[in-house]
Order: structure tokens, then C-alpha cells, then sequence
């Protein structure tokens, strides 16, 4: 399908203004489209752990990008922490229903744990449950010793002496998945330890995150018998139910992984309902489809909408950095109204087009940074979707709005990546590659956008510089 037939599917959808369009947006500002209103205190979605009886939110928050004093998100910078601002948030969400707050110690550079531990610690203990991970990614911390002392410090910084839900962090990530899942749980003694203090009562429920290495995934379940997994965290949203693989080929479609844990009756976390926002920043177009369905919603009330629809969904975690983001989360959830056999459908055929566009499937998790080189990769592969998305990635010299989106991409590649970190001063060594839990070849989409960026400089043809890397 090209670009005029694909529009031409849309149809009148796309008449639907820009300004209409807005997603959730900064601290201070409105969302546009997310509906008005008092939210309700008393009307949250809750879901039962079958295990432990505990009515968990259907929103989990997740606590990986608290806000920073300069209005900024602690996952991108080192600024301080805003810890009055993530206090005004909790207070909020737990007076919403919220119950579930997910953190790492990897997470806001070293310091999530510290400060949900102060936000949730002038709450009643019995009002939330907190979730945490053994981030123990680097090899330093692969030693019995350090994850211990990984794993009691959590426990010191969120000022508590359990955890209602304790993961084993990203595992199938990397290279050698099933190498690194042995070498940071098994080999060490670690994950018997979990389940030693599973069984002392200081963790309530075990489970673990997957990323990436399908054998990792598959042979954690098949010895489910042995460790009795609680629950386990998927990536799970409306693109990657059926076009996860089709994206790359070392992913896996979410409708693989829900119906594993389905089987085997294990609840699923979600994570990633947003595809780390992409999917509140899609396509102009896509975005029309969507509203003109649901005027009054927002565009990402419908990846939650999806997420939660699921009966095995415990929970749906979302990295809410300002109030805006939260309060329409809440809306979406207060109570939630799952789709529809035929809102499903619709859903699938929004995704079925949105594979249209060459997006790179970047979701700024961040951890192919730092660049030792000092690229800003993440700012070059959302700055070149944003394009995308906005229609200023135009096919050839002939296409009628080349001029515009030629100033576009260029002036704005200037003005959110400095020149001395784009993508022209890639080396291609690699590093970066094996950090990326979507397991982009970064180093060629960085060679392919700096071609393209160079075509748009030099007048040349376009074509051969916009196809996506395989």
C-alpha cells in the first residue's frame, strides 16, 4: 500500500484538525480531548490476585520517570528530583483508587526507590502495594553478595520491611539472554534466595520482567512447577499484539506471551501500554481515525483501554511524570469500559495501517545511553518519527510538500539534537545495540536517517534513503 492509498482508507477521519489531536501534555498545560470533569474518588477498576487475595488497581504507577525541579523527567537528567511534586502525585493517585507503584533501583538514574519510598511511606502501609526489581544488569552485581546487598537496599530506601511484588529485572535482555538470566539468578544462588524469602513472608509475590529472548521467556515457564511464578511483566499494547515480530524479529507478539501466562493461569503486569508514548504520538492521521471515534477521549485512552481489556491483566503500569498524564489515565480507568469485539477489531486495523509509516521502534527507555561518543540517539529516533508522524518525511523532490518538510525535518533536526551529536558522528561500534530491549540495529538507523538527512541538504533523490532498516 503507498501513501495515497493508505490515506485514501482513512478517509474524512483526517479532516479532523491538528489542534484537536493533542495528547497529554507538560505540567501546566491541558490535555486536549481527554474529557472534563470531577474524577471520580470511589469508581477505580480493580483486579484480584489469585494467589493473595489482594485487590490491585487496574493503573499501576510506574516510577520511572518522577518529575525534576527544572519540570524535566529524572529518567533523562541528572536534576533533582522534585520530591514535593511526586508527593502531590501519590497523594493524588491513592486518593484515585491507585494501589500499585512500580520502581527499580535502576530507575531516575539510582534514585526512584528512594523517593516513592518517602511519597508512599506517609501513607498507611495497607493503602499500596510496591513493586521493585533486582536490577543486578551489570556483571559487578551478578555475585550472591552484591544482589543480596542489591536486594536489602531496596527494601532500606523504600522504607519497608517486605515486598508485595518483587521481579527478576528484564530478564531474555541482551546478547546472550539465556547466558545472563543464568549468570544473575541461577548460577549465584539468587533466585532460591527470592524464594526463601517469598516463604519467610518479606516478598509476597515473585515474578519477573521479560525483554527480548524468547528461549528465556519460554524456559522460565516451563519451570513455573518449580519457582511458581506470581506474575509475570509483559510488553503488551495494540501494535505489539500481533506486529511485535513483524517490527523485529527477535521480539515477540504480546498475544504469544498473554496466552502463555493464560494457560498456565499466571496474572500479567503490563508494561509498555504506550509503547514508551509512541502511541500517544501517532501519526496525524491515525490519530484523526482515532478521535473520530471517540471525540471527547484522548488518543492514549485507547492503548489503556486495550491493555486492561484483558481478564488476565492484574494491572497496567504507566510512567505518569505530571499530573495531566495522570488524571487522564484515571479517566480511562474510573471505572474501566473494555473494548468491544468490534473496538478490538477497529484497534487491529488502526495497527494494521500504522505499519505503514517507517517509524523506528524507539520507546526512549534510554538505556543505549550514554553514547560514548556523545550522540543523542534517542533525540535523533524520536525527532525522525516525529516527522513521520507529522507528515514531513516526504517520498521524493516530487512530492508536493517537499519544500515544507524539508525545512521541517532539517531545522528541527537542528533545534533538538546539537551538531555535534547527530547521527553523522556515529562510528558504528555497536555498543549501544545491546542495551536496546527493542533491539533496534541502531547504528544502521542512524547511518540511514544521516542519509537522509544529507539527501535533503544535497537536493538528491530521496528514495533510497528512507527505506527502513531490516
Amino acid at each position: 500500500m503507498n501513501r495515497r492509498q493508505f490515506l485514501a482508507r482513512l478517509g474524512a477521519g483526517a479532516a479532523v484538525t491538528s489542534a484537536a489531536l493533542a495528547g497529554c501534555r507538560p505540567k501546566g498545560g491541558a490535555i486536549s480531548g481527554s474529557g472534563d470533569g470531577e474524577i471520580p474518588t470511589d469508581k477505580m477498576t480493580y483486579r484480584t490476585n489469585p494467589r493473595t487475595g489482594d485487590k490491585v488497581s487496574i493503573l499501576g504507577y510506574g516510577c520511572m520517570r518522577w518529575p525534576t525541579v527544572n519540570n524535566g523527567s529524572a529518567r533523562d537528567n541528572n536534576d533533582a528530583i522534585d520530591q514535593e511534586e511526586v508527593n502531590r502525585l501519590v497523594d493524588y493517585a491513592i486518593e484515585h483508587g491507585v494501589n500499585y507503584f512500580d520502581t527499580s533501583p535502576a530507575y531516575c538514574k539510582g534514585r526512584s526507590e528512594h523517593v516513592t519510598g518517602i511519597a508512599l511511606s506517609r501513607h498507611p502501609r495497607n493503602k499500596y502495594f510496591i513493586a521493585t526489581k533486582l536490577s543486578n544488569f551489570a556483571p559487578s552485581t551478578w555475585s550472591r553478595e552484591a544482589s543480596i546487598a542489591m536486594y536489602r537496599n531496596s527494601l532500606k530506601e523504600l522504607q519497608t520491611d517486605y515486598i508485595d511484588y518483587m521481579l527478576l529485572h528484564a530478564i531474555g535482555m541482551g546478547n546472550n539472554g539465556m547466558k545472563e538470566f543464568e549468570a544473575r539468578y541461577l548460577d549465584n544462588g539468587i533466585l532460591d534466595f527470592l524464594m526463601a524469602e517469598r516463604k519467610a513472608g518479606r516478598i509476597r509475590n515473585l515474578g519477573f520482567s521479560y525483554h527480548g529472548d524468547i528461549a528465556v521467556f519460554e524456559r522460565a515457564l516451563a519451570e513455573h512447577d518449580k519457582y511458581q511464578w506470581d506474575f509475570v511483566q509483559i510488553q503488551l499494547n495494540y501494535l505489539d499484539w500481533k506486529h511485535a515480530k513483524e517490527i523485529n524479529p527477535r521480539n515477540t507478539d504480546a498475544e504469544y506471551l498473554y496466552g502463555e501466562l493464560a494457560k498456565r493461569g499466571i496474572p500479567a503486569v503490563i508494561m509498555e501500554p504506550l509503547l514508551g508514548g509512541r502511541l500517544s504520538k501517532v501519526h496525524d492521521h491515525v490519530a484523526a481515525r482515532l478521535k473520530q471515534r471517540e471525540p471527547e477521549k484522548s488518543v492514549a485512552s485507547w492503548a489503556f483501554r486495550f491493555a486492561g481489556s484483558f481478564p488476565g491483566v492484574l494491572t497496567v503500569l504507566s510512567g505518569m511524570t505530571y499530573m495531566e498524564h495522570l488524571q487522564d489515565n484515571l479517566r480511562s480507568y474510573t471505572p474501566l469500559k473494555p473494548l468491544t469485539e468490534e473496538e478490538m477489531r477497529f484497534l487491529f486495523d488502526t495497527a494494521d495501517l500504522m505499519m505503514q509509516y517507517p517509524t523506528v521502534p524507539c520507546n526512549d527507555c534510554k538505556y543505549c545511553m550514554p553514547c560514548p561518543y556523545g550522540i543523542d540517539i534517542p533525540g535523533i529516533l524520536l525527532h525522525y518519527n516525529k516527522c513521520v508522524n507529522e507528515g514531513n518525511l516526504p517520498e521524493s523532490r516530487q512530492a508536493e510538500n517537499y519544500r515544507k518538510a524539508r525545512r521541517a525535518f532539517l531545522v528541527g533536526y537542528d533545534r533538538s539534537v546539537p551538531r555535534l551529536r547527530q547521527a553523522d558522528h556515529c562510528i558504528g561500534c555497536n555498543r549501544c545495540t545491546h542495551h536496546c530491549p527493542q533491539n533496534i540495529r541502531i547504528p544502521q538507523e542512524l547511518q540511514r536517517i544521516n542519509q537522509f538527512a544529507e539527501y535533503l541538504k544535497q537536493g538528491l533523490d530521496l528514495a533510497p534513503a528512507i527505506q527502513k532498516t531490516k
